[in-house]
């Protein structure tokens, strides 16, 4: 790459943005009583996630950045490991989130009652387990393949079809398995199901404005979903596509890692009133206590 420093210091930045927008929001929910609801507790979810891929990324990011571009094969294997796994638990989160808003759009005299605390918590747990239990076995089954032609990995990072494009053995048919049941475990039949039975829902409404509430109460997830898998797909892409450089791939794969976690709690903040008012009010509050004096 040429203008590493430049580089370093954008990478930095987004990587800080990412971290202080999802630490905000994080904080923001947890102060507010007002956002105390599952709806709330998923986003709190999805930004820990965040900020967890955003450093399990970045520093090795940086650190080839300024010339450090060196990892042990056991440390790659571990960085790969949870780079799969956190991607693998957004889907599940993304899909929980799917389910929640199915149920407040058809069924919301229920709601309340369907999604409680206690199941709130359980789903959480089931979606981080998952997360990490589908792609174990991919991950060991990668580690034991054969590498004896080049250990020069070509990413900043050790991504799942860098890395396993270095084995000596045939590993196509591996990386389009891991690629499909991505697809089909996180995809298919979770998401789109809920939103297809919402999109029901919401046409058997009797007025313009029902269904224009209902889709409000669905646009921000919706969006945020198809940018995820938008994101997901050039990722992919750009690996399997002949024609991208070294360097447009390192760069286009690192940019997407980072840019998804520092716009997600912006796409619910921005059309969200009440997460404006909470951090209007919180704010506020922080300033007047940081210029306030007091007498003694």
């Amino acid at each position: 790459f040429r203008n590493h420093m430049l580089l370093f210091v954008g990478f930095l930045v987004l990587l800080l943005i990412t971290l202080s927008t999802n630490l905000f929001f994080i904080l923001l929910v947890s102060l507010d009583h007002r956002l105390h609801n599952s709806m709330y507790f998923f986003l709190c979810n999805l930004s820990l996630l965040d900020i967890l891929m955003a450093t399990s990324i970045t520093p090795k990011l940086l650190a080839v950045f300024i010339g450090y571009n060196k990892i042990n094969f056991s440390d790659c294997f571990v960085q790969l490991y949870f780079i799969v796994s956190f991607g693998g638990t957004e889907n599940f989160i993304l899909a929980a989130m799917a389910y929640d808003r199915y149920v407040a759009v058809v069924k919301p005299l229920h709601y309340n009652m369907i999604i409680n605390t206690k199941k709130c918590f359980l789903i959480m747990a089931v979606t981080w387990i998952l997360g990490f239990l589908v792609p174990a076995a991919n991950t060991i089954l990668a580690s034991f393949l054969p590498y004896c032609a080049s250990n020069k990995i070509m990413h900043c990072y050790c991504d799942y079809p860098a890395v396993v494009s270095l084995a000596c053995a045939e590993v196509t048919n591996q990386e389009d398995e891991v690629f499909g049941l991505a697809v089909i475990v996180n995809y298919v039949p979770l998401i789109y199901v809920f939103y297809i039975k919402i999109l029901l829902s919401v046409l058997r409404l009797n007025t313009r404005e029902s269904r224009t509430k209902a889709f409000s109460m669905c646009s921000s997830h919706m969006v945020l979903v198809s940018i995820c898998y938008v994101f997901g797909f050039i990722v992919y892409a750009e690996f399997k596509m002949e024609g991208f450089s070294y360097e447009r791939r390192i760069f286009v794969g690192s940019l997407t890692y980072l840019l998804l976690p520092m716009v997600n709690p912006l796409i619910y903040s921005l059309r969200n009133e009440k997460i404006k008012e909470a951090a209007k009010k919180h704010v506020n509050f922080f300033v007047k206590c940081l210029t306030s004096t007091h007498l003694i």
